[in-house]
């Protein structure tokens, strides 16, 4: 294994372990929030593995990069439906008469 992608694979692993931390001790009551504003981040994952998962040779890099297109993808469109739920919590139910 070369050494950039040992360094990949490093960084890879500690990002995952600290965001596992910190999502962990989230209260649940701000996670709804929280996951909101990852839809951002998250958009922009989608983006950088795109661009990343876009070359013509089948690599290590461009297989990771397709599984960063699904995930994050995944992270949005899950994010989205969370929020949407949330916000139709906060809606006057219609009165029928």
């Amino acid at each position: 294994m070369t050494e950039a992608l040992i360094a990949a694979l490093f960084v890879f692993v500690l990002a995952s372990f600290t965001g596992f931390e910190v999502i962990n001790k989230v209260p649940p009551t701000l996670h709804t929030p929280l996951m909101s504003g990852a839809n951002a981040i998250s958009g922009i994952a989608v983006i950088g593995a795109l661009v990343v998962s876009g070359e013509r040779d089948w690599n290590v890099s461009v297989i990771l990069g397709l599984i960063a297109v699904v995930l994050a993808t995944i992270n949005v469109v899950g994010g989205f439906l969370v929020t949407d739920r949330m916000l139709q919590m906060f809606k006057k139910k219609e009165v029928k008469a």
